[in-house]
């Protein structure tokens, strides 16, 4: 076998791979004897097929295996020989002119094909010892895990059937039917729809019309949707809607007690703030952790500077171009409304792209050098966690990840970064701040480099989340059904 290097320009490398037909046929020869004891074919005892015979009925199918073979198993041993990494699968080319195939299956012509790929350059580690950050920490306050608890508990508040009128704060059973132009519109209508009055869940004037009804009240209300409403033959038009009230219902106290935290599946009050202190500081210490990594990588990105590879970057740029048009498309916005124009986006984010591979390059290499590495019960527990996220979906996202490549890269990747990031903070000199919880919460954009690079908001949350989506902000549905909400909100 004769390997050519074609091309050397930069990171991008081409090689010409040529396999003599004398080898190719050797190695096919083996294979029909190997075969030749085995086959049935009829008028020949087994094995005393003649070899010409056995080679004109099956030796372009063994040769076509063997070419699929080497095109499979070549590259990965080219690469280790050369000492080299592809960014991506190499790219493989061979002859598409049929009458040349056919000279190589027949061993008449040197079997060739082509590589084209570009190398993961060669990153020589820095001293990071240099690198600080500021980690800030919130003194959480038992004021706050109060506030915290007792939003909980609204899930839990009961109510209790009054007399008299509804006040904001009350719970109204109504049934309703809106129409616009005097025709009832699809969702429009429920049935023992509960709303709690005050609680903004439906478009503005909805609730407020209901204050001061008594259960058995009936009366049309009028109400405008919003021009942004998502259903557009709602968007900013003038309905009414037909209110039957069937109940009314006061609140109950909420006390911080023992028959509280029963409620709420737990075994005494002090139960209840331990767990709701745990999950403040678990909030706020992803906030930290946000924070801390997004100095370390801006310190690495000023560390390290070279040609990264194009098509990583050009996936990068075309998985965050995507987001951000399905962001703008979500929010009804264009470019010109963040200030931009669809070019000016596009290179301040191909940047952000490179941004990222660079610093993916650097931390992989990183956590070769210091022996990081991510275990199988980390990975059941990634996968776990994705099925969480999705029930009733278990068995298409496991078949997902056994039968698609690269699926478990997408699970693995995130793991070993996040432990490549705990190893750097061994490393680097970190000072810890106490700050307010307004302060830690607070998107500083002149502290995050990705902002300094972009010039407008919706570029700034796209960096500042170090390659979590950003995702365009969403009504809150408004009632008890999906019909209802969907009309309603």
């Amino acid at each position: 076998m004769q390997v050519i290097e074609t091309l050397a320009e930069g990171l991008k490398r081409e090689l010409k791979v040529v396999i003599p037909a004398k080898d190719m046929e050797a190695r096919m020869n083996e294979r029909l004897e190997d075969a030749k004891g085995k086959v049935r074919i009829n008028g020949f005892r087994p094995g005393k097929v003649p070899f010409a015979h056995l080679k004109k009925m099956y030796g372009k199918s063994i040769m076509a295996e063997l070419v699929n073979e080497l095109v499979r198993e070549k590259p990965t041993e080219i690469l280790s020989e050369r000492g080299e990494k592809s960014a991506t699968q190499p790219e493989i080319a061979m002859t598409e002119n049929e009458a040349e195939a056919d000279k190589i299956l027949n061993a008449e012509a040197d079997f060739e094909f082509t590589l084209a790929y570009e190398v993961i350059p060669a990153i020589e580690l820095k001293d990071v010892s240099g690198i600080k950050v500021t980690r800030e920490v919130v003194d959480i306050d038992e004021s706050e895990v109060t506030e915290q608890i007792l939003k909980i508990a609204e899930n839990a508040r009961t109510y209790e059937t009054k007399k008299g009128k509804a006040a904001n704060g009350d719970r109204v059973t109504i049934d309703y039917l809106g129409k616009v132009d005097g025709i009832a519109f699809d969702g429009g209508k429920d049935e023992d729809a509960e709303l709690v009055l005050g609680s903004n869940r439906f478009i503005p004037g909805f609730e407020e019309q209901l204050v001061g009804l008594k259960a058995g009240d009936e009366k049309v209300i009028t109400v405008t949707f919003p021009a942004e409403y998502p259903a557009a033959n709602l968007a900013g038009k003038e309905a009414t809607f037909d209110i039957n009230v069937k109940d009314v219902a006061a609140a109950a106290e909420v006390e911080i007690n023992d028959d509280l935290a029963t409620k709420l599946g737990l075994e005494s009050a002090d139960k209840l703030k331990e767990v709701v202190r745990g999950q403040i500081e678990s909030q706020y210490g992803s906030m930290t952790r946000q924070k801390v990594k997004r100095q370390i990588l801006d310190q690495l990105d000023e560390l390290y500077q070279f040609d990264t590879p194009s098509r990583l970057v050009d996936a990068e740029f075309d998985n965050i171009w995507r987001q951000i048009n399905t962001d703008l498309e979500q929010a009804g916005k264009t470019f010109a409304d963040e200030d931009t124009t669809e070019e000016e986006a596009r290179g301040e984010y191909r940047k952000l792209a490179e941004r990222r591979v660079r610093l993916g390059l650097v931390l992989s290499e990183i956590g070769e050098k210091a022996g990081v590495t991510v275990s199988d019960e980390e990975m059941q527990r990634s996968l776990f966690e994705q099925l969480r996220q999705f029930p009733g979906q278990e068995k298409q996202i496991i078949d997902y990840f056994q039968k698609t490549p690269g699926a478990a890269a997408s699970l693995r990747a995130p793991i070993f970064e996040e432990k490549v990031v705990d190893h750097l903070l061994s490393e680097v000199k970190v000072t810890d701040k106490t700050v307010s919880k307004e302060e830690l919460l607070a998107d500083d954009e002149d502290d995050a480099s990705e902002t300094k690079k972009a010039p407008k908001k919706k570029a700034a949350k796209a960096e500042a989340a170090e390659g979590e989506e950003a995702a365009a902000p969403k009504k809150k549905a408004p009632a008890k059904k999906k019909a209802a909400d969907d009309s309603a909100e």
